[in-house]
């Protein structure tokens, strides 16, 4: 992939994206004025406004991969020679373009049946909003071939690509041409689906020790579920229609807005405001500056939705206002590090709301985050004792009361967002949607009209330079739904079921062994692919031995904040290495305190289920 695309087309791709970020922040509003106040439905917009957002995430796909942004678990190999890194990147660029050129068709050849000529939304096919998906996949592609180090081997996996997808390239005759598949065509598909069964468990091995050398996480998965469809009787075209499925969910589409919500706030100068609101409100107590670094880390979190964002975006101010008040570095460092994925259990966390989304039939939004309030305040307070514990500094600011209201005055605004955001949702004047949305206006006019952080063109750039980050997790939500729906059509959470009984008959043994897994889960993968993927696993389960739905859920996004600072290969341990240029190995020594009293909160929440259930 060559990020030196031409500058038009970076201009165009990056246009439409943000033309779109203004339709999903106007349309909800349009819809809650009309349907609010003057009690006039607006027909379609539901249709509108999903489809908008299907669009969005596929530019924001392309602008990722432009970028080379999407989300990958540390590649391995580059600890090794360069003559290995060579062969290593040879093979990542057929691997990538194979498994491109599969999507490409399968997504294809589905454009010509998923939806028909009367299947509109305010006068627009339904079919040109699908179509962008072969599209992006198609534009992908382009880039990954333009890499032109290792283009014979891209030109291999395109070929290798054309070969797997007989079948739905077989589809494309029939809808075209309206003609059957050519014979040679429907003989190379019958010799794929009859070897990808008998190569099933062997190709996922495989994928796996790709993601560890770098593989972007959506095309493993992609790539897993391609093969699982195949051995399973052939029609790939599942993937594309149920990442068009999960990708028109409003409650999905709702995460790339608070995502840059939480962006721009990074950029401005809200950080430093809420800081200082922390600092003169309860720097005149031990421990004071530490509520603050904790609140704040917190708080940009819940609307990132992505941890290691909150520490690039906050660890070096936040770093600077603990050394200042005399506390290390390197536990400085360790604390906002510690922090930065507690947002993951407050409203509107990302993470809980695609949780509910996809176990739905199991748990409600709601209730998950009623039952995550508790243990993630435990878990903020616990930090907050543990860096007290570490405070040695008996140097205090005075309390004054002019200060503070002056602090308060001055980041009132950015205090607010919360509130009306909770309150909104809660009381049922927003849904999710126009939650978010309204969270991207009203940072967007703090920015540009009342802070003066940046004009109202840098304030778009802002936008703009967010969207890899909302791209790479939106890849993941598609490519992950539907190797989650291949597990769920097998029966695989039943079978998984059924063993696990047949071995563990203590509820107690089996919380263990659960929180054991999710944390390597959580070492693994990133948050959404496992919510998707694991989650309907587990549920089952759980249930089997009479454990609150709600309970499950809190239990599983612990672990996997959790395992976001779990060594050696927990993802913001590599964050925080790069955010303060310091090495992997002190970021870990220096985490290992936090990293206890967090498993042992873990502990207590999963064996006490009042603190999950007490607000239910």
């Amino acid at each position: 992939m060559d990020s030196k695309t031409p500058g038009l087309f970076e201009k165009i791709e990056s246009a439409f994206s943000v033309f779109s970020v203004a339709l999903l922040c106007l349309l909800p509003f349009m819809q809650l004025i009309s349907e609010r106040l003057f009690h006039i439905p607006v027909l379609g917009i539901e249709g509108a406004m999903v489809n908008t957002a299907f669009l969005f995430a596929c530019f924001t796909a392309i602008i990722t991969w432009r970028k080379q942004k999407h989300i990958c678990i540390a590649a391995i190999d580059e600890f090794a020679p360069d003559a290995v890194k060579k062969i290593v990147n040879a093979l990542k660029a057929a691997v990538i373009s194979l498994v491109l050129t599969a999507l490409f068709f399968s997504s294809f050849s589905e454009f010509f049946a998923v939806f028909g000529p009367d299947d509109k939304i305010w006068g627009v096919p339904l079919y040109f909003f699908f179509g962008v998906l072969p599209l992006a996949y198609g534009v992908m592609l382009v880039l990954a071939v333009m890499q032109k180090k290792n283009i014979a081997f891209s030109v291999l996996g395109i070929v290798l690509g054309c070969l797997i997808s007989a079948g739905p390239i077989g589809g494309l005759f029939y809808h075209l041409f309206n003609m059957e598949s050519p014979a040679f065509l429907s003989s190379i598909d019958l010799f794929w689906l009859d070897f990808s069964a008998k190569a099933f468990p062997y190709a996922v091995v495989l994928f796996i020790v790709f993601a560890f050398l770098g593989v972007p996480l959506f095309i493993v998965i992609s790539a897993v579920s391609y093969v699982a469809f195949s051995q399973g009787g052939g029609y790939v075209e599942m993937l594309s229609l149920e990442a068009y499925s999960i990708l028109t969910d409003k409650s999905i589409a709702a995460i790339p807005l608070f995502t840059m919500a939480g962006y721009i706030l990074s950029k401005g100068s809200a950080g430093s405001s809420l800081v200082e609101v922390f600092k003169t409100c309860f720097g005149w107590f031990k421990g004071g500056f530490l509520v603050a670094a904790v609140v704040v880390t917190t708080f940009f979190t819940t609307f990132t939705g992505v941890s290691g964002v909150t520490i690039l975006a906050l660890g070096s101010l936040l770093t600077i206002v603990l050394t200042g008040a005399g506390y290390s570095k390197t536990r400085a460092e360790s604390l906002i590090t510690a922090s930065g994925a507690l947002g993951l259990l407050f409203p509107p966390s990302l993470a809980i709301i695609m949780y509910g989304t996809t176990n739905y039939f199991s748990v409600d939004v709601f209730e998950l985050f009623k039952g995550a309030v508790i243990p993630g305040s435990i878990l903020a307070v616990s930090m907050i004792v543990l860096g007290i514990f570490f405070d040695k500094d008996t140097h205090r600011i005075p309390f004054s009361l002019k200060n503070a209201l002056h602090a308060l005055k001055h980041a009132a605004f950015e205090l607010l967002l919360p509130i009306f955001i909770i309150a909104g949702y809660f009381s049922g004047f927003f849904s999710l949607f126009q939650a978010a949305a309204f969270a991207v206006l009203y940072t967007f006019c703090i920015g540009v009209w009342v802070r003066r952080d940046y004009s109202f063109k840098d304030a778009v750039s802002i936008i703009v330079e967010s969207l890899p980050v909302t791209g790479g997790v939106l890849a993941i939500f598609g490519a992950a739904r539907g190797l989650s729906y291949y597990l769920l059509d097998a029966n695989v959470p039943a079978v998984l079921s059924d063993f696990v009984l047949s071995f563990v008959s203590s509820k107690y043994l089996f919380l263990f062994l659960l929180n054991c897994v999710l944390l390597l889960v959580g070492c693994l993968m990133d948050v959404y692919s496992a919510i998707l993927i694991v989650s309907p696993l587990i549920i089952p389960i759980a249930e089997s031995f009479g454990i609150h739905p709600v309970h499950t859920g809190v239990i599983f996004l612990m672990n996997m904040q959790l395992g976001f600072l779990t060594p050696p290969v927990g993802m913001d341990l590599f964050i925080a290495s790069y955010a303060f240029d310091t090495p992997i190995v002190r970021v870990i020594k220096g985490i290992l305190p936090f990293l206890l009293v967090q498993f042992i909160v873990l502990m207590l929440v999963t064996y006490i289920p009042f603190f999950t259930t007490a607000l239910l």
